[in-house]
């Protein structure tokens, strides 16, 4: 009979197109979108300025200067002053009368990167007047012009950056992915309350019932179709950010963790979604009712979980916060696996909550059920 069940729960979710086409079309879409709009955004490669020189001085310290931007990794010449974002100018007897130097910023450029600009500038700068006060040493103290000439301006030689915690900043598809897996899985609630609902009107849970088939078996014969719904899911969308997002001169997803650390956190974060969506489609009253209640509930859980902002950029405190939402259990676990390589034991805490919270909502689901069957629903 339960078999009979499960196989029944099969083909009324496989019949509606529509709630499939939400769970699987939809994320996968904002994850393309996602990825490629925010790829500026999350991009941890070196930064480039394209430069354009006008060069009005023509001296040795001038042409120096040129040479030490051509060098520098970060400093891009160009050869007109439209393809530029910044454009420098040397005006005519820059070190005799020590002039400034004129940079005119294309519009467009924010604050932020123009302060990056101007540090790695102010580096070459001081480098060139190091180097320009140890040659005029030289001829009275070579003990003083190697003392001048030993100041490093190198970062690395200077200070160690290291992230608190371990902590690593993912990419725009590495952050896309597992939010869009986690906002998509916990969509399951369009059909689920579309069916109960349906399912009380036809008076097909009052034929359960009659038949002694008991409230337990009722809701498990409907989490086995959205076990395996939900892993698609999974792996569709994690095969849009490895294959579909490099397309898009994105980078593509890596998985580095252990993939049984993917699967059980997966297999968690569904139960914890179908048990939500259970709670609230056996509650409902009506499928509209369900639809709002649910989708209103998903956006709230999304917002506070880091799926609308990322939680690395929230504030400490709304941080704390964020981890009250299952969805935030779930993005956590996916960014141990996808940027810190975590195995099954790395990802338990959240998995762990992730299947009480799911077990807690199914618990409660199946009292209201219940109660509601001996009240004749």
């Amino acid at each position: 009979m339960f078999s009979a069940m499960v196989k029944k729960e099969f083909l009324l979710v496989f019949r509606d197109k529509h709630a499939l086409l939400a769970l699987f079309v939809m994320p996968a879409v904002f994850i393309l979108i996602m990825s490629v709009a925010l790829r500026d955004q999350f991009i941890s490669e070196k930064i480039n300025f394209s430069i354009y020189l006008q060069n009005h001085d023509n001296t040795e310290i001038s042409k120096q200067l040129t040479d030490k931007l051509k060098q520098d990794p970060n400093f891009i010449l160009t050869k007109t002053k439209k393809d530029a974002e910044f454009t420098i100018i040397i005006p005519k007897d820059f070190k005799k009368d020590n002039k400034k130097l004129s940079v005119i910023v294309s519009n467009g450029i924010k604050n932020d990167l123009l302060e990056i600009f101007k540090s790695k500038l102010l580096k070459s700068l001081v480098a060139l007047k190091i180097k320009s006060v140890a040659d005029e040493l030289a001829p009275m103290s070579s003990e003083a012009a190697q003392a001048v000439n030993s100041i490093t301006l190198s970062y690395d030689s200077l200070f160690d950056v290291k992230y608190e915690k371990n902590q690593k900043i993912p990419n725009s598809t590495q952050q896309s992915v597992p939010t869009w897996i986690v906002f998509g899985m916990f969509f399951v609630i369009i059909p689920m309350s579309t069916i109960y609902i349906n399912e009380r009107k036809q008076n097909t849970l009052t034929r359960l019932t009659s038949m002694n088939i008991s409230v337990i078996s009722m809701t498990f014969s409907k989490i086995i179709p959205y076990l395996l719904i939900n892993h698609i899911q999974v792996w569709i969308m994690l095969s849009v950010g490895i294959f579909i997002v490099p397309l898009f001169n994105t980078p593509a997803l890596e998985i580095n963790g252990d993939i049984s650390a993917l699967i059980f956190l997966s297999l968690s974060l569904s139960l914890s979604a179908i048990g939500l969506s259970t709670l609230i489609a056996v509650s409902a009253n009506s499928s509209e009712q369900a639809t709002t209640i649910g989708g209103i509930l998903n956006i709230l859980l999304g917002a506070i979980g880091g799926v609308m902002v990322p939680k690395f950029i929230m504030p400490e405190s709304m941080q704390s916060f964020a981890d009250i939402s299952p969805m935030s259990w779930g993005l956590d676990g996916f960014l141990e696996i996808f940027l810190k390589s975590a195995d099954i034991w790395m990802v338990l805490n959240e998995s762990g909550m992730l299947l009480l919270f799911g077990m807690v909502c199914l618990i409660a689901s199946m009292i209201i059920l219940k109660t509601r069957i001996s009240k004749g629903l």
